[in-house]
C-alpha cells in the first residue's frame, strides 16, 4: 500500500512539474514524443498488475499500476498514463479506498486527458467517478459524472458507453428507491442496445429487473 501511495505521488508529481514544452500538440493528430526509456516497461508492468489483479492480488496490482503509469508519463504516452491511472483508481475502488480512488481520478487522469484533447477519455474519467460515489453512497456526485459521461458519449455517437451511462443511473434510482424511474431506464437502456445490436447488458438489465421486482414485491 505504501509503495503503491509511493508511485502515485510520484507519478502525480511529474504530471505537475511537467512544462508547456511536454505538451503533446492538439488537434485531430497528437504529436507524442517518445523518450528514451525502455519502451516496453510500461507495458510489462501494466501485463504484470493485470496478472495480479486477476489473481486478487490488489495491492501488488495497485504498486505495477502505478510503476506503469510513471514509465508511460516518463515516456510521454499520455493516453497509456491515463489508462494505467484508471486502473489504479479501479483497484483502490476494488479496496474500498473511494477517497484513493477518486483523488487518482480528479487530480490526474481528467488533467491529462483535457491536456491531450481526449474526449474519450474524459468520457471513461467520469464513468469511473460515477462508481466510485456510487460505492460511497454519493449519489447526487454519482449521477452528476455519469449524466456527463452520457453527454460525452452521445456527441461522440458512442452507443455503448451511453447505455452504459443510463444504466448506471438506472442504478442510482434504485438505490434511492425511484422504481418506476429506474424502469424507464432499463427500458430505455434495452430498446437502445436492441437497435444497436449490442448484447453486452443484458446480464445486467435483467439483473437489474430482477432487485425491482424483488423490492416492489416486498412492499406488497
Amino acid at each position: 500500500m505504501l509503495a503503491s501511495l509511493f508511485f502515485v505521488s510520484a507519478v502525480f508529481a511529474q504530471h505537475m512539474n511537467s512544462g508547456p514544452h511536454d505538451a503533446p500538440q492538439m488537434g485531430t493528430a497528437i504529436n507524442i514524443a517518445v523518450s528514451t526509456h525502455d519502451e516496453s516497461d510500461g507495458d510489462e508492468f501494466f501485463a504484470d498488475a493485470e496478472r495480479n489483479e486477476r489473481r486478487g492480488d490488489l495491492n501488488e496490482a495497485l504498486t505495477l499500476f502505478g510503476k506503469a503509469a510513471f514509465e508511460y508519463n516518463s515516456d510521454k504516452k499520455f493516453s497509456r498514463y491515463g489508462a494505467a491511472l484508471l486502473r489504479m483508481s479501479n483497484v483502490h475502488l476494488l479496496l474500498s479506498h473511494y477517497t484513493e480512488a477518486e483523488q487518482v481520478v480528479l487530480n490526474a487522469v481528467l488533467r491529462t486527458y483535457s491536456r491531450i484533447g481526449s474526449r474519450s477519455g474524459q468520457m471513461a474519467a467520469y464513468n469511473q467517478l460515477g462508481k466510485i460515489y456510487f460505492a460511497a453512497n454519493k449519489l447526487t456526485q454519482s449521477l452528476w459524472f455519469y449524466t456527463q459521461q452520457g453527454i460525452l458519449a452521445q456527441q461522440l455517437k458512442n452507443n455503448t458507453a451511453y447505455i452504459d451511462s443510463v444504466l448506471g443511473i438506472a442504478t442510482i434510482k434504485i438505490k434511492k428507491k425511484e422504481y418506476q424511474l429506474a424502469t424507464k431506464d432499463l427500458n430505455r437502456a434495452e430498446a437502445l442496445a436492441k437497435n444497436a445490436r449490442i448484447t453486452q447488458f443484458s446480464q445486467q438489465i435483467r439483473s437489474s429487473r430482477s432487485i425491482i421486482s424483488e423490492k416492489t414485491n416486498t412492499k406488497r
